[in-house]
């Protein structure tokens, strides 16, 4: 919040870069939509954020070069239309290494290019990598959760990205010349953040109101659901992807 804040009300230096890590189902694309709905009065379905799938639209490690040139023409026709255009790169770990570094000029620090200023847009990286290190970290320390700092997550964070041969940041002129403004850990979710987002399924299908969901019904849920480690399931496996799947079983049992 900080980032996104100091971005949208000073004369930034430079366009926003943010990068979320974690395994799956810990929240990356939700913050996303919450940033873009805060951004744009019609959220994810403004013409000014583009949400770019690497298992959609990268699919082919032999077509880098010609994917650098779309990506490209997608960040120039954007930003002259719009300086806040809003990109959001989905699941990047699973892009062909190289691809990434067509932003490089669009993320340094450069007053214009070619008579467009790209200072104020904002993209977003989302991934996987580093996730079993984000796990790793927070085991340690599951005692003292709160207390993990940004800075030592970031340093676990780089590490793992710049050194995964097979993700879309290996090697990347993005990581090794310092154009990401944040490293942002999404850490695992405990059966408290599940109970959260069950409660909010509930509320958001009009199942319940928001002060009426029932302790019994959202337990019923939490145990149709698999934690680990086996020995004290503390940690919800599938994060909250599976949320909506078990709620809908529960409620429409029998």
């Amino acid at each position: 919040m900080k980032h996104l804040q100091a971005h949208m009300i000073t004369n930034p230096t430079r366009a926003l870069a943010l990068s979320f890590h974690g395994a799956t189902g810990t929240g990356k694309n939700h913050v996303s939509k919450i940033i873009a709905e805060g951004l744009f009065r019609e959220g994810m379905r403004s013409k000014y954020v583009h949400f770019i799938s690497a298992n959609k639209d990268f699919t082919h490690a032999d077509m880098v070069p010609l994917y650098k040139e779309k990506l490209r023409e997608l960040v120039e026709s954007s930003v002259k239309e719009c300086e806040l255009s809003f990109f959001i790169f989905d699941e990047i770990d699973k892009m062909p290494p190289g691809v990434i570094d067509a932003l490089t000029p669009y993320l340094d620090f450069h007053e214009h290019l070619t008579g467009t200023d790209y200072r104020k847009a904002i993209f977003l990286f989302l991934s996987n990598t580093a996730g079993k290190d984000i796990f790793d970290h927070t085991l340690k320390h599951w005692n003292f959760r709160e207390s993990i700092k940004l800075k030592e997550m970031e340093q676990i964070i780089r590490k793992a990205t710049v050194n995964t041969n097979s993700s879309g940041m290996y090697l990347s002129d993005v990581i090794i010349k310092h154009l990401i403004t944040a490293y942002v850990p999404f850490l695992p979710l405990e059966r408290k953040h599940v109970e959260g987002c069950i409660k909010d399924y509930l509320v958001t299908k009009n199942y319940y109101k928001r002060d009426s969901v029932p302790e019994g019904i959202v337990q019923k849920i939490i145990s149709e659901l698999n934690f680990f480690p086996e020995s004290w399931n503390r940690y919800l496996i599938t994060g909250c992807k599976r949320v909506p799947d078990k709620t809908d079983y529960i409620m429409f049992d029998g």
